[in-house]
This record gives C-alpha cells, structure tokens and sequence, in this order.
C-alpha cells in the first residue's frame, strides 16, 4: 500500500502537466477561432446595419460588364482622395480599404498581369495582405503576428487611381434600368529615381459587397465651393457620381480596347465614345422610343374624333354638375312652400 501511494503521488504531478499542456492547446485553439468569429462576426453585424444593399440578380435578360479607370485628379473623382492623411475619423477611400484589409475584415484578391488584370474573386486567388506590403515594399513593423502600419507610411498620396468593374443591366423584376459597381482595385503610381513618367502599379481588386457595408459608414466632400456638402461612400458609388473612361469590356476576344484599337488613340476614343452611346441608347429606348410616343400621344389627342369626344364627356361634367346643383337650391324652397300650404289649408278648416 505504502508502495503504491509512493507511486501515485509521483505519477500525479506528470499527468496534471500533461493535462495543464492540453487545456492551455485547447484555450488558445478557442481564442484563436474567437478571434476570426469576431472579425466575421463584425462584417456581419455591418451587413445587418446596412440590410438595403441592393444585389444584381443572377436572371438579368441583358448586361454588360464594363471597366473603367477612374482618375482621382478629375473634379467628379476628386473626393476619393481627400484627405491624403486621415483627419481624425475622416479617411480617404484607399486608406479605409487599407485599414479594412489590415485588420482582416476584408478579404484581397491577386490582380494578375498574366491574366491580363482581370477579376479573379475564387478562394485560389486570394492574397494576403503581408504579401501585397512586401511586394510594393511598404513599410510595416510586425509583433505577435500582428502588422503595425503608422498612417504615413501608408502610400494613400501614390494611388490617384482606380479600376472600377460595373455592370449595366435590367431588371425585369422591377422594370429597371441600373448601373451596379461589381469591383475596385487601387493604382499606386510611382516615379523613378530618375523623375521620368510614373508607372501604374495596380495593387489587388476588392469585391464592392464586401466594401459596400463599411462604405455606408464614411462620407466624402462632393464640393470645393460648399464643404459642407457630402454624402457616403456608398451613396456616391451607388448613384454614379464618378467619372471614368472604358477601357475594357467583356468581351468573347478577351481583348481590351486599346488591344482593339491597334495602338491608336483616335479609334479608342471613338470605340470608347461608340461603346458609352450603346449604353445611353438602351437605357433611354429599353421602355419605347419617348420622341416617337409622344408624338404619338399628341396626334391622338388632337384627332377629331378624341376632340368631339373629349368636347361631349365635359359638357355632359357640366350639365351634371348645374342639375346636382339646383337639386341642392330647389330643395329648401319647394320645402318651404308645401309648409307654407299645409298652414294655410289647416287655417281654412277651422274657419
């Protein structure tokens, strides 16, 4: 007994060690998928702030995918890029997305030369962020696998443009015509040493859905006369406040437009002026030529026959009106004269 006591009080403190290592795995595993439930769990809490996010049916009978590349030095586009350094809460748009995609909230996707830089929203083609600063060699400091980034060092004063990916369809559902931005990617420029032209280093594409929650939450200036004028990120997008020039469609060659213009800028401003034309055309035509129906209307309304028609529903209006109204005057006199009558009949029976 003496024996065995020995033993097991030699064998306990190993297996509370043992059993320590394992609750000390499991809590850390726990706050490990907390911590991603959390972060989740934020971009749903803003998804359920934000319900009114209006999605792009699957069923659509026309659409048209179209790219544009939004210059933030145009008037139109110029409020994307205010401020260049955060100003308390207010924060440019490149900077929002890049604290957004630090922090995990959303998710970026590669933007791939050898796939002639279009969208590629799989899980293949997701890329991490740490990935994206090393790549463009931005400054970052790393601790407990966290990345520290001071507002300075990020390049928010470099990236003066954007490639935006919209689709212009209709609704059949609700007899609409609407335009709805699908992606984003931001372009850094960047200067040689040397002072040349800047080249354009397009950094990775974000799906607007999963911006589009976030975007409610921050406005931008949309006047340099009344600064008191502005609206959300959102609102701004979503309404097509900005300005850009196609410079790719989908398209069955895959080509973009200067692939089609062969090099020349004349035929690609006239493609790109040619493509904005079709879509004006079918969003003013998609319910009827208005010209023609109006001039339609107004011949129908001017034939004799709708005139006479016309002339004979409003005399008889009138005559209905007159007869309604003397009904109403001639009630009380003829009223007044049966009682009147009455009294003087009940007089001469007495007499």
């Amino acid at each position: 007994m003496i024996t065995l006591t020995v033993g097991s009080a030699t064998a306990q403190p190993k297996k509370s060690r043992v059993q320590q290592t394992q609750q000390t795995q499991q809590k850390q595993q726990q706050q490990k998928q907390q911590g991603t439930q959390q972060s989740q769990g934020m971009t749903r809490r803003m998804q359920i702030s934000y319900p009114v996010a209006l999605d792009m049916p699957e069923d659509v009978v026309w659409r048209r995918d179209i790219y544009r590349e939004i210059d933030l030095n145009e008037e139109a586009n110029s409020g994307l890029y205010y401020p260049v350094q955060p100003q308390g809460k207010q924060l440019n748009l490149f900077t929002y997305i890049f604290k957004l995609a630090q922090n995990d909230y959303i998710p970026i996707y590669e933007y791939s030369v050898a796939n002639d830089g279009n969208d590629d929203f799989s899980d293949a083609a997701k890329v991490k962020f740490k990935t994206v600063l090393d790549d463009k060699h931005i400054f970052y400091e790393e601790a407990d696998g966290k990345l520290k980034i001071d507002n300075s060092d990020i390049p928010s004063a470099e990236v003066t443009k954007y490639y935006l990916k919209e689709s212009a369809y209709y609704d059949q559902a609700n007899s609409s015509f609407r335009i709805k931005p699908l992606a984003l990617c931001p372009i850094m420029m960047r200067e040689d040493d040397f002072g040349g032209e800047a080249t354009q280093y397009p950094l990775f594409w974000v799906k607007y859905a999963d911006l589009e929650p976030f975007l409610s939450r921050q406005t931008i200036m949309t006047s340099n006369v009344n600064n008191a004028a502005v609206m959300s990120m959102d609102d701004y997008f979503t309404l097509n406040k900005y300005k850009g020039k196609i410079y790719k469609t989908n398209n069955m060659l895959g080509k973009t437009l200067a692939q089609i213009a062969g090099g020349d800028s004349t035929k690609l401003s006239e493609e790109q002026k040619r493509i904005e034309a079709e879509l004006e055309a079918f969003r003013t035509q998609i319910f009827g030529d208005k010209e023609k129906k109006d001039s339609l209307d107004s011949i129908a309304d001017n034939h004799p026959l709708n005139v006479k028609a016309k002339a004979k529903k409003q005399k008889a209006q009138k005559a209905k009106t007159e007869k309604a109204s003397s009904r109403r005057s001639g009630g009380g006199s003829s009223s007044s004269a049966a009682s009147s009558a009455a009294r003087v009949s009940v007089r001469r029976e007495r007499h």
